[in-house]
């Protein structure tokens, strides 16, 4: 990691005269109507949906292990537990401004780990297991929980309801995968509740589709499995011989139709079945309701009543949307405060889930995530973010979730993203403050987690596994061998971690950030005119009780002095005179209060002035 300071923002305010722009002859206007037309800001009425969600890959969270063996077994790499998340480390979580937990890998999933001798599930044929921990997202009981995860095998659920019952002690919400679109080829339920039926069970196989089969078959053809490739020659589990049996072949986890899928497919997974005929143009047969829709449904109202408050729902688009606009409204009538957050990569796409799909949020990863990190990386320009809140998500803001991080995307301080984690201050700020929906970070990011080296099936990336058992080493230096104080970290990381509590507490408590309106100030102040230029951005967030000018500064290397107006317009749509004179005082650096808004923008430095009257 590089031994790199923060910006010092407290000393960044250079004390210049400002100048309010002159009032002018302005027709008397809505402020609705003002909205509509004016092209820096829109008609949305933001609605509160400001959730702080911390993501926590389960396996690797508590672990406190750190041979980091590539391939290594659970024995020899160490595995988190329920219980290694304590009251502690919950507190800690939640004094970083997080409201929500969002533990990912919680249900079972094909594993080659063996558990027979502790009361628990077998191994599953390694042909079909990427990695020896194996993929969360290749589920092998809908109704069980991941025996890794408890200190008890045997008791694994009843660890798991602890654990929920423990983080709503803590002042925390739990949200939880659901995996729609696939399951492992090995699935099985032994949890499922007296009297279900369980998928395929009662499928027609020598057909390739059928409206009530689960799965989709090839008839006549054997599965091929692909070399995965094992660079240490070995095998890593049993029966990893290429010989894995699956006939009739079921059509592979991302769509692929073939008895033969290739090692990049999803292939240790199989498709569901949601009465959509891929074969046959994609010719819908949705009533009678499918037996896959049923099915599904009391999969998520059984988690639903262990108490669980949210879903985060893996691949949407590849289910259809008639589906998710029965299933989330059916699920709550159980529990009507619940929450789906759906994982989805087409902004074409983004209103029908929302609005006919019944979606609470959506991922925002094609439009800010993928603008965010052009300009972190040198690429991009402000205006990806323009795009985003005018074009992609205009309307619908408050319900995109927006993040920098998560366990499929490269860590920030890879060198296969940013090599540097301070690239976070100024689009991590965006990501919170843009608008009023949720905001999320990965375990480890607040510290700067790099995701080095090749953990086994997950080869060097800039990511971290979700394969492998592993321990993630910036993140055991903030956890501390379980005193979750961050004793073990250097100073930058000590700054980093305190730039992001200092963010997500501010995010989570302005009224503001969490219902204010949106008004951008990049034409206002010529912020386009040159490269420099268009990696500073700026804008308002206010309401009738707050009023928050947010600047950003993407360069870095580059110190910049740009002169700051907020012009007649926007101060009439927060409400303010443009005769009168205010204050500005930085709430997210703590910096003192200025009369001026001629600034110094350090590099890669981010800044939250609230303005007020000046008494």
């Amino acid at each position: 990691m590089k031994k790199l300071l923060l910006p010092a923002v407290a000393a960044s305010l250079a004390l210049a005269s400002f100048a309010v722009p002159l009032p002018s002859s302005v027709s008397a206007v809505s402020e609705s109507f003002a909205a509509a037309t004016d092209p820096n800001t829109t008609d949305e009425v933001p609605q509160d949906h400001k959730l702080v969600i911390y993501q926590v890959m389960t396996r690797l969270f508590g672990n406190k292990k750190t041979l980091n063996k590539p391939y290594g077994t659970n024995e020899e790499n160490g595995v988190g537990k329920f219980n290694d998340i304590n009251d502690v480390a919950l507190q800690a979580i939640k004094k970083m401004g997080v409201s929500h937990v969002w533990y990912t890998g919680v249900l079972e999933h094909a594993t080659m780990s063996d558990f027979t001798k502790l009361g628990g599930p077998g191994p599953d044929d390694a042909d079909v297991v990427k990695g020896r921990a194996g993929s969360p997202y290749a589920i092998k009981d809908y109704y069980d929980i991941a025996p890794d995860l408890a200190v008890d095998v045997k008791t694994r659920k009843q660890e798991f309801e602890a654990l929920v019952k423990r983080t709503h002690a803590n002042g925390l919400k739990v949200i939880i995968d659901f995996i729609p679109n696939h399951v492992a080829r090995s699935y099985k339920s032994n949890a499922k509740p007296v009297g279900v039926v369980d998928l395929g069970e009662k499928d027609d196989k020598t057909v390739a589709f059928a409206p009530n089969n689960n799965f989709y078959y090839l008839p006549g053809k054997s599965l091929v499995v692909p070399k995965a490739g094992n660079p240490l020659g070995a095998a890593l589990g049993p029966k990893e011989d290429g010989k894995f049996i699956e006939t009739p072949a079921k059509a592979s986890g991302n769509d692929v139709f073939s008895e033969a899928p290739k090692v990049d497919d999803w292939y240790e997974t199989v498709k569901l079945n949601y009465g959509v005929d891929y074969q046959n143009n994609r010719k819908t047969h949705f009533e009678p309701m499918p037996d896959t829709w049923l099915k599904m449904r009391d999969i998520l109202v059984y988690w639903a009543q262990k108490d669980v408050d949210g879903f985060r729902c893996d691949m949407v688009e590849m289910v259809p949307t008639e589906f998710w606009a029965w299933v989330i409204p059916e699920v709550k009538k159980v529990k009507p405060d619940i929450i789906f957050m759906g994982e989805a990569y087409n902004p074409k796409e983004y209103k029908n889930y929302l609005e006919k799909g019944k979606f609470d949020y959506l991922y925002d990863k094609v439009g800010l995530y993928d603008g965010l990190r052009r300009l972190m990386t040198g690429s991009g320009t402000t205006e990806d973010i323009t795009k985003v809140w005018s074009e992609e998500s205009r309307g619908f803001s408050s319900r995109m979730l927006r993040f920098l991080e998560n366990h499929d995307e490269q860590r920030i301080a890879s060198k296969e993203f940013a090599g540097d984690p301070r690239t976070a201050i100024p689009a991590m700020t965006v990501s919170a403050t843009l608008g009023s929906g949720p905001v999320m970070v990965y375990f480890g990011q607040e510290v700067g987690e790099p995701a080095h080296g090749a953990e086994g099936f997950s080869s060097a990336d800039g990511r971290t596994t979700i394969f492998d058992y592993w321990g993630v080493p910036e993140h055991q230096k903030w956890m501390n061998g379980g005193k979750f104080d961050g004793g073990k970290l250097d100073g930058v990381q000590k700054q980093l971690r305190d730039f992001y509590s200092r963010l997500l507490n501010l995010t989570s408590t302005s009224d503001a950030i969490r219902r204010g309106r949106f008004y951008e100030l990049q034409d206002a102040n010529n912020l386009g005119k040159n490269y420099d230029q268009r990696r500073v951005y700026t804008y308002l967030r206010y309401t009738d009780k707050q009023k928050l000018l947010i600047i950003a500064n993407f360069s870095k290397d580059v110190t910049l002095t740009p002169r700051i107006d907020i012009p007649k317009s926007a101060m009439k749509a927060m409400g303010l005179d443009p005769t009168k004179f205010y204050t500005y005082t930085d709430v997210l650096n703590n910096a003192p209060t200025t009369e001026n808004l001629n600034i110094t923008l350090t590099p890669l430095s981010a800044y939250v002035f609230e303005i007020k009257a000046k008494e």
